[in-house]
């Protein structure tokens, strides 16, 4: 048992749950998570499990304190949600949610590419069922594109994997870097996963058309993968500050001015990675703690803010924060949990943000990167105002919309409970988050240095915030979709396909026509000279045709014989 693939039993509970029913069947979903997470502390640092096919020697199975610290995270993160779709969940998505969760263990413990490059596509495959789900045409089309988007990064990380393979003989899935043309490709396709700038749009499109917990669910998962990849493979890989940078602060200005809240979040999810992609790109042992830190709390504090506004979407059926308002008198604990989500993300003191944002600020300052550092206290102060203050005020405060529902099903308030749990309990004690982390780690979060610059930050951004809406010039919330990278295939493409597809019929219309006057040119000349009129047609005297035969045999006899 020791030696048990976490991902086995997540992919034998899913054949469970598939053939159970009611509350058995949400019960067995619920003990998958438990029983592989038994099993994955059973797990020692250093197992390893190789397989030889047609002489390459693969190894699907590796342990080391990187891969054990997501294993924790992603049990966690499945319980949670599947205790969440108690009420909310069908058999779909608890069937999918446990095979999209065991295909994560299996890229985590992935030792070679080939592995990787199977979990990889699994992934894709079985987290789209989450947005389908929702069974609307918006959630169909857009699960079509996120699909599309993530078998395409699926085929560039193969296409990689054998290039790599090619140039040093080696699929093992370690440090990678970016000298080779494998080693490019590969980054491109974590790029796409983990949404670099320009590749990120999928999310926004997708995530928010999924169900209450299938949202919850992809939040977690698939770009917690990539980031993992990218520790593993490209730490210390310049170009990735950078674009970490973009990935911080560009979202920001999208999410101010969004009226879908689930779509605000899916802009702050992406302004967060941009911390953790800042992370493995200055490398060093202090930001990679950073990284593998953020990525753990940021799990925690999502998935409650994305179980906040599921709950909203559950029982009101829309989380537009232009008709929302009010709510906090009729889901006062759902109020209480986002309000604990967005104090995590917002990075406030004793919350679990606090304690993993600031490892990474520090090792940014510590490498002297100071237009970096710049950069990410302003994406803080950014993601404060449209996910610590947006989302919770635009969903339960603000104007009273009139809406009166019931509060969250139990199953979904004790979810959110034990995540508020978490990221208070790893804001107040992150000792023990630390202490799994995979390097040393040498820093004290809680100094006056640091605790009164994060205070001032998130002071004067709420003090911005409330200047900007008393003098009405906080941008309004626009009730329409808001594309950005998207605008390509969404707009761009389509426009492209139809024009050239005008083109060709045009083009196929000239040819046509051309054609028929040559055909009726053709036919004109013939019943001209082929008719009882024409040349051809007429009665020929013997003598005429005996001087043309004449004619023609001198000129052959003078072309064969002149010579």
């Amino acid at each position: 048992m020791s030696n048990l693939h976490p991902a086995l039993v997540f992919f034998a509970g899913a054949l469970l749950v598939a053939m159970l029913r009611g509350r058995t069947q949400a019960l067995a979903a619920l003990l998958v998570p438990v029983v592989s997470a038994w099993s994955a502390f059973q797990l020692a640092p250093g197992t390893e499990i190789s397989i030889s096919i047609f002489q390459y020697e693969l190894l699907p199975f590796r342990v080391d304190k990187l891969s054990l610290l997501f294993s924790h995270l992603f049990h966690i993160a499945a319980f949670l949600t599947l205790l969440f779709a108690w009420e909310a969940g069908d058999r779909l998505q608890r069937v999918t949610g446990l095979l999209y969760a065991g295909s994560a263990l299996l890229a985590l413990f992935a030792g070679d590419l080939i592995t990787l490059f199977i979990a990889w596509e699994l992934l894709a495959v079985t987290s789209v069922f989450l947005i389908w789900a929702r069974g609307t045409e918006r959630a169909n089309r857009s699960g079509m594109r996120y699909l599309i988007i993530q078998i395409s990064s699926g085929v560039i990380l193969l296409a990689g994997a054998i290039i790599y393979f090619r140039e040093t003989g080696s699929l093992a899935f370690g440090e990678i870097g970016t000298v080779t043309l494998g080693g490019k490709l590969i980054l491109l396709a974590f790029g796409i996963k983990a949404a670099f700038p320009f590749l990120h749009a999928w999310m926004i499109d997708a995530y928010p058309e999924a169900t209450p917990a299938g949202a919850v669910f992809l939040s977690s998962f698939t770009t917690k993968t990539a980031i993992y990849a990218l520790a593993r493979a490209f730490a210390g890989e310049e170009i990735l500050i950078f674009i970490g940078v973009v990935m911080a602060a560009l979202p920001i200005f999208f999410a101010v001015i969004e009226n879908d809240l689930r779509r605000v979040l899916a802009y702050s999810l992406n302004n967060q990675l941009g911390f953790m992609v800042v992370g493995v790109g200055i490398g060093t042992p202090l930001a990679l703690n950073g990284t593998v830190a953020h990525a753990f709390c940021h799990v925690l504090y999502k998935s409650l803010l994305f179980m906040s506004m599921g709950a909203v979407l559950y029982r009101v059926g829309h989380v537009r924060g232009s008709d929302l308002g009010g709510l906090y008198k009729s889901m006062p604990f759902t109020a209480v949990f986002c309000i604990i989500g967005a104090a995590s993300i917002s990075a406030f003191p004793l919350f679990s943000g606090f304690v993993s944002k600031s490892l990474i600020v520090a090792a940014v300052l510590h490498e002297h990167h100071i237009f970096v550092w710049m950069v990410l206290l302003f994406a803080s102060a950014g993601v404060f105002h449209h996910a610590g203050i947006k989302v919770p005020f635009f969903a339960f405060f603000s104007h009273d919309s009139g809406i009166r529902v019931k509060e969250a099903p139990k199953s979904m308030l004790l979810a959110m409970g034990i995540g508020s749990a978490l990221c208070i309990g790893l804001g107040c004690f992150p000792q023990f988050l630390y202490a799994l982390l995979p390097w040393p780690v040498d820093y004290t979060p809680y100094t006056g240095t640091h605790v009164l610059t994060q205070t001032q930050l998130l002071f004067f951004s709420a003090l911005a915030f409330t200047w900007l809406k008393l003098t009405h010039l906080y941008p309004p919330e626009l009730r329409a979709v808001h594309l950005d990278a998207d605008w390509i295939y969404r707009r761009a493409l389509p426009a492209t396909a139809r024009g050239v597809a005008m083109l060709a019929e045009r083009v196929r219309l000239f040819g046509e026509g051309i054609a028929h006057s040559f055909v009726s040119g053709l036919q004109q000349a013939g019943r001209h000279h082929l008719g009882p009129d024409g040349i051809f047609g007429r009665t020929w005297a013997t003598g005429s045709i005996a001087v043309w035969v004449a004619i023609l045999l001198v000129i052959y006899l003078i072309f064969e014989y002149g010579a």
